[in-house]
């Protein structure tokens, strides 16, 4: 653990806390050496209080087997053992809002993966590759709190990263209306197969308060800070629909955009593949190589093929061609509870540490 920092993960015991815990076995930067819950799993060690419901199809990583799970509201105990923690909790939006505030308050650097401070206006909401510049409004938000080294900072929404990224490298063509229409694995509800038996051979053509974020946190990740906030884009105008399916990971995305300036087919292909962001050129260690896979094949991207390339972190994109009523079509592709939550996390928890905005107490 020499010369690692010290990570906390509140949340610890569900899917996308299990996530975590397992992408950040052997990382080169990080150690678990605190995992926080309720106060229902609180006293219990990791493996009692996980193993008969643990989500992933990968075993339980050895090293947290045996840490005791801490309360999570005992933020200054907590917070005492830790340089930074990742939050993943599942409480009520105001109770959420809360905990983070008290964890950074208590000079503590939260990475969220919820969605209570995704429109605070000085906290960074961040797709590594995409907008990593919003990082600096933590000084802004550092002055509100009243802290030194605490702060929040946030991934957005998992559909979002389905096809946003695809569309991020075209900006300079003006997308001036977009219409994404997203497939979105159970394992984004929290949920597998076996605890959710209705979802076999069955689709559900609704999820509770996701069109508004798939249509709303896309145009905050392409805004810009002014005075010490984040202010919204003001296009694409974008329209979605989000569809559970019957699929374990992986949220796919039906695209379709237009532009101010329409580009050529062979231009879009190439801005894809040639795209990398910070973190690319940065070689931190989740940092997918490529960022962006394009596949010329009429089948490709699919779900059970594609989600997990590097590692999980990769967007695969396809199909692209021109449509009737917009100008292009395509259908992208990425793994939710990696790239989409934790996976996204751990990235922005290497570009924070990578800029000097996580170090150690």
């Amino acid at each position: 653990m020499a010369g690692k920092l010290k990570v906390g993960i509140v949340g610890g015991t569900g899917m996308v806390g299990q996530r975590f815990v397992a992408l950040l076995e052997n990382h080169p930067w990080f150690e678990v050496t605190t995992i926080a819950a309720s106060r229902n799993s609180a006293g219990k060690t990791y493996e009692e209080s996980v193993a008969h419901r643990w989500k992933l199809s990968s075993k339980m990583p050895e090293n947290v087997k045996n840490i005791v799970i801490k309360d999570a509201s005992n933020v200054e105990e907590v917070a005492g053992e830790v340089d930074f923690v990742f939050c993943a909790v599942d409480m009520k939006k105001d109770e959420i809002r809360a905990l983070e505030e008290a964890y950074a308050k208590a000079e503590t650097p939260v990475v969220s993966n919820n969605s209570a401070n995704r429109w605070s206006p000085d906290v960074p909401m961040v797709i590594p590759e995409l907008n990593p510049d919003h990082i600096h409004v933590i000084e802004a938000q550092r002055k509100r709190l009243g802290t030194k080294r605490g702060f929040i900072a946030v991934k957005p929404n998992c559909s979002i990263q389905s096809y946003v990224p695809a569309l991020h490298p075209l900006l300079e063509y003006g997308p001036v209306k977009v219409l994404a229409c997203t497939y979105q694995a159970i394992s984004g509800a929290g949920k597998s197969f076996a605890d959710w038996p209705e979802m076999v051979d069955n689709v559900i053509p609704f999820i509770g308060g996701e069109e508004e974020k798939s249509e709303q946190e896309p145009l905050k990740i392409w805004g810009e800070i002014k005075d010490g906030a984040i202010t919204k884009a003001d296009k694409p105008l974008i329209t979605t629909q989000c569809i559970r399916v019957p699929v374990t990971d992986g949220h796919m995305a039906a695209v379709y955009a237009s532009f101010e300036k329409k580009p050529a087919k062979d231009e879009i292909i190439q801005l894809w593949r040639a795209f990398e962001g910070v973190p690319q050129k940065l070689d931190l260690p989740s940092a997918p190589k490529p960022f962006i896979t394009y596949f010329e094949e009429d089948n490709r991207p699919q779900t059970k093929l594609d989600r997990d390339l590097g590692n999980g972190m990769g967007i695969s994109v396809g199909r692209l061609r021109e449509d009737t009523l917009f100008d292009y079509k395509f259908i992208s592709l990425s793994h939710n509870t990696v790239r989409g939550a934790a996976g996204g996390g751990v990235l922005i928890a290497e570009l924070l540490k990578a800029e000097g905005y996580i170090q150690a107490k």
